[in-house]
């Protein structure tokens, strides 16, 4: 093999090797995996560690109600337009207890979504309104969350990737 190849078979490799480690998780077509590309643990903190990308992560249980009505604003086209400056993360608290205990700065309850950084740290700017229960998001409406993810670029530093659409559901009556 020629020596000019060498790097780009070594380049070609690597590629595919971190395109194995992507995996959709478990659940992610119950929260809009046809438009947000959610990650598993895993793989998402690997991408956002190789490319500086923040990430979201969305802790869920499958028997919280509140967690279904959560999930209904991940269908909002403001919310999947900004997801794209993220790695976006959905966690099965159930399914990964002990990741749910290690990503828990104030309990393990469910919804539960953190901002972190690509160096893996929890930003405490970047929560909801709820003094209690500060990564519990509004469940109903996308606004708070949405909200969020526009003060991030600030918070880390990005710049946007993708201008959100005109209207979102925020909009709507």
């Amino acid at each position: 093999m020629p020596r000019a190849l060498v790097p780009v078979v070594c380049l070609l490799i690597a590629i595919i090797s971190t395109a194995a480690l992507a995996r959709t998780p478990n659940y992610a077509e119950d929260w809009n995996g046809a438009e947000i590309n959610w990650r598993d643990a895993r793989s998402g903190i690997y991408e956002s560690s190789q490319t500086g990308r923040p990430v979201i992560m969305v802790f869920h249980a499958t028997w919280c109600s509140v967690c279904k009505r959560f999930r209904e604003i991940f269908k909002d086209p403001g919310i999947v337009a900004a997801s794209r400056d993220f790695v976006m993360i959905l966690v099965d608290g159930d399914a990964e207890k002990e990741l749910n205990g290690a990503f828990s700065p104030d309990g393990v309850y469910v919804p539960r979504t953190l901002f972190i950084d690509s160096e893996g740290n929890i930003s405490d700017k970047l929560v909801g309104t709820d003094p209690q229960y500060p990564h519990s998001l509004a469940v109903d409406r996308p606004d708070e969350l949405l909200a969020l993810m526009k003060k991030a670029h600030g918070v880390f530093g990005m710049t946007p990737k993708t201008a959100p659409p005109a209207t979102s559901g925020a909009d709507r009556t």
